[in-house]
Parts: structure tokens; sequence; C-alpha cells
């Protein structure tokens, strides 16, 4: 992991490449600047800010703060001439801390030190790791904390079934944040945390709640049916909008699946006027939390083998809108597939390709309401203005649910 020092180095060097070059002409500057003048020390979670005067040096380039942090590193920040705060952190308790302040000027000299004492306030990780709280979803958790510090945190999410321990690690500088764990069973867990910080400090791992996800399953898609007058028409040649969920995967190996829908801009009015919508009545009412969809594989002409992923043709970003009654509709998350594509040689990695092949996961920042009608909005193909294809979406979440 990075610590700050590695980022006051690259500020350093930055600030050093605007130094003015000596010449045997204008002679060299051996004269170093004075020191700051500390006006106030201000405590912060972690850390401190240590607010100065600048010496009355019109070449001063920066201040500079050496100190050890929590991990007995030595470490510095630097602010520019045009600041008159520093700040320092990579602190974990309230014990004091040394903190030596310099100023170099655009010739590289550097004043005499001036040592201050600073206490710091208990570190953010553990306001943090206090605040986490978790909430059973579908397939998983919510996963939620508040750090008002803004500082980047990592968090540990231990999860133990009496078996073994998984672990995700969550990453943030929101004030607020929530995020989903997913891929988890329908079974009780123990979870557990720990909080790191940027300087590599950690607290200690805690348990924070026993909690059972809830069951997700694939929606079943035999209900399903096209609402006709709400939708383009995707049934050009051998495509048909009912394919984009009747479970079968178009493949690249042979041409006799065709598992496919294709919208046609000669069958909508001459053009692809974006966006171009596919609505779908399920027939029942569900609730979901993430999907899969695959595009088409079949590359007719192409080269042998090769899938047609990623290319013109191909459906790529797109919207996903549900509702109850197909009067009001609500976004549910706006997705893009993305251009892997090399912009050199045009060559799509296997990786990429297997992505593809696997079908492109795509999660909802958080669980939909229970709705009956979805509403595939595309956004852009991959540049053809002729057609647009797409091969299969599979629904994750609550299937046939009562009323609530």
């Amino acid at each position: 992991m990075k610590t700050p020092k590695k980022y006051s180095l690259l500020l350093l060097i930055g600030l050093l490449f605007v130094l003015p070059s000596c010449t045997e002409d204008s002679g060299t500057d051996t004269t170093a600047p004075g020191p700051v003048q500390v006006k106030a020390i201000i405590p912060q979670n972690g850390g401190a800010k240590i607010v100065y005067t600048l010496p009355d040096d019109n070449d001063i380039l920066y201040v500079k703060a050496a100190y050890k942090n929590a991990q007995g590193e030595d470490v510095f920040n630097v602010a520019s001439a045009s600041k008159d705060t520093i700040e320092v952190g990579g602190f974990v308790d309230t014990s004091p801390q040394k903190v030596k302040l310099s100023v170099v000027d655009d010739s590289g000299n550097q004043s005499k030190s001036e040592e201050v004492t600073l206490e710091p306030l208990e570190s953010f990780i553990f306001l943090v790791s206090n605040s986490i709280q978790l909430q059973a979803d579908l397939g998983g958790v919510e996963v939620q904390w508040d750090n008002d510090n803004e500082k980047t945190v990592f968090v540990y999410l231990y999860y133990n079934d009496g078996v073994e321990e998984g672990q995700r690690i969550l990453s943030s500088n929101s004030k607020n944040e929530k995020r989903t764990v997913r891929g988890l069973q329908a079974i009780p867990y123990d979870f557990s945390v720990v909080v790191e910080d940027f300087d590599g400090n950690k607290t200690e791992k805690v348990f924070v709640s026993s909690l059972t996800p809830k069951f997700e399953e694939k929606i079943d898609k035999s209900t399903w049916t096209v609402v006709s007058q709400l939708s383009v028409n995707g049934n050009a040649w051998e495509g048909s909008t009912v394919n984009f969920w009747d479970d079968v995967i178009d493949t690249k190996e042979i041409n006799t699946d065709n598992s496919y829908f294709m919208i046609n801009r000669d069958d909508n009015g001459g053009a692809l006027n974006w966006p171009l919508d596919i609505v779908i009545d399920l027939n029942k009412k569900v609730k979901i939390n993430r999907f899969k969809l695959w595009q088409r594989a079949f590359w007719y002409g192409g080269v042998e083998g090769v899938p047609y992923y990623y290319q013109g043709e191909n459906i790529r970003a797109f919207d996903i809108y549900i509702s109850k009654d197909r009067q009001e509709w609500t976004l549910a998350g706006s997705f893009d597939i993305g251009d892997p594509k090399d912009p050199n040689t045009g060559n799509i990695s296997d990786e990429k390709l297997q992505e593809a092949e696997d079908g492109h996961d795509f999660e909802f920042e958080k669980t939909t309401t229970p709705f009956r009608y979805l509403k595939l909005s595309i956004t852009s193909n991959y540049g053809s203005e002729q057609y647009v294809n797409g091969s299969e979406i599979t629904l994750y979440g609550l299937d046939n649910m009562l009323e609530e």
C-alpha cells in the first residue's frame, strides 16, 4: 500500500521541476530562508493541522513537515508557498508526537527546523469501525458506515459460517458510505470487521453481528412476454425480441441457435433513434439485486472461431427501468459494458472475451422495490448505424412475490 511519504515525494519532485535554473551570470543562492512561526496546532483524528506564518523571503518553494508515523516510518508532507497550513497524519492514539517544520526555497536551501509537539485525536479508523452497521440483503449483506473525516479507509469484512471464513475488502473516502456484498448463501454468518487507513494502521478485528442473507434465486422467465406497443421491433432476419429471455445463449461456433434480438433501423422508422426500448411484462411481481447480460457471439463473415463480442452491432450501454403499472417508471440503474479493444491494434484480451462468453455481471446499488414490468432502454451499440443485437438477460432476486 502506498504511504503519504510517497505522495509527498511526488509533490516534491513536481515542485522541483519549477525551480529556476542557476546560471553563472546570476550566481548561486546559498542563503537559507528563515524558519516558520507556528501560530496554532489544530488536533484532528489521526493527525493535526499546523498553522504558521512564513518568513519574509520572496523565493520560498514549500514548507516541509517531517515526523515518524505510527508504523515507526520516517515520513514527510509538504505544502506550497501559497499555503499557511500543513497537515500531518498517520497516528493512531493521542500520545504526543514531535514534528519538525522547515522552509525550502527555490534553490533548495533549507531553513533551520522548528520542532513542535502535538497531541492528535484518536484515529478516524476507530470512529469508522464503531459506526459500521450491517443489514441482511438478497444474496448478501448491506454494509454502511460514517466517515466524517472523509479520509480513505479500507474496511475488511469477514464472514464465518462456522466452517470457513471469507473476506471482502471495501474502500472509500465518502462521508457516508453504503455498500452491498453479494454472493453469500442464505445461511447464518458471523460478521467481523477490521478498518485500515492509508498508512497501514489497523483496528483490532471486532465482531459486528450474526446475520442470515436473504434467499436469492434466478427469476424464472417462462411467464415473460414482450409489450409490443412500448417496444422497438427486434424481429429482423433471424433475430427475435423474445429470444432475449429464452434461456438460450448465442455461441460463436455455430449459427443455428441464432438466439438474439436484432433491431434493424429499416424496421423502426429508418433510423436508430436512441434510446431503443424493449419492455417486458414479467406477469408477476419480483424484486432484483443483480443480473447478467450476454452479447451476440456468432460472427457472420468474420474470422472463424472468433466471437462477435464488442463489435459494431452489439449492445453496449443501456438503462434499466422498472414499473408496477407501465405508467410510472423508476430508473434502477445505468450500465455500460465498455469497449476493451486496444485502440492501436483492435485486439481484445482473452480475459474480456471470456467475460463476454460467461455473461456480463451487473449489480444494482440497492435491491429494487417489487415490480412487474422491466424496460431495457438501449443507449448505444459499438458503432453500427444499421443494427443492434443482444443475446440474453437473466435476473436474480426474489421471484413471484406476494403483495407487499
